[in-house]
């Protein structure tokens, strides 16, 4: 071999081999990248799992919260009336006691004090009787049973009513049977 092949061979060598040097220097680089990737993989399935384990916690928490609010609505729902089931009880003895009665007159002293206490238990409990004499008939609150010409009353007022009707509050429970004037 020559000494100018020699020194070819050489100078190729010399070049695969800085190649290969940076070849190794950027493969240690890349591996280092590769190892803080896996480092951020790891903490990031730590975190993911905590975050299920937290969800899984919270969907258990909310589950038991839903069953006792359940519970505790069926309680209230079955006991709501309790209050007013308490007052009527009075009303009812007080019926008992006035059937007890041999003498009329405190009969019938004794059953207007009785209504009289039903009438304050409905209205304490936001029961009202609904108008209807002097009243223009209304289909939201009244209910025509029957229809009558009158020359006292003007058309479509009532002339009379047949039973009574009862708002709870801003709802019509019972709605008034009445007679209605028209012409």
């Amino acid at each position: 071999m020559t000494d100018e092949n020699k020194s070819e061979t050489e100078a190729e060598t010399q070049d695969f081999q800085e190649k290969y040097d940076e070849l190794l220097e950027e493969l240690a680089l890349k591996e280092e990248e590769l190892k803080e990737v896996k480092e951020n993989l790891e903490k990031q399935e730590a975190e993911t799992q905590e975050y299920i384990s937290l969800s899984q916690r919270l969907q258990a928490d909310f589950e038991n919260f839903k069953k006792i609010t359940d519970k505790r609505n069926k309680e209230f729902i079955k006991f709501a009336n309790e209050d007013i089931i308490k007052d009527f009880l009075d009303c009812y003895e007080d019926f008992g006691r006035a059937l007890e009665i041999k003498n009329n007159d405190d009969l019938k002293e004794g059953v207007g004090l009785i209504y009289n206490k039903f009438k304050d238990i409905l209205t304490k409990e936001g029961i009202k009787e609904i108008p209807t004499k002097g009243e223009k008939f209304d289909l939201n609150k009244h209910e025509a049973m029957m229809v009558q010409e009158s020359e006292d009353v003007e058309n479509d007022y009532i002339i009379e009513e047949l039973m009574k009707g009862y708002m709870y509050k801003d709802k019509v429970l019972k709605y008034s049977k009445v007679i209605v004037c028209k012409k």
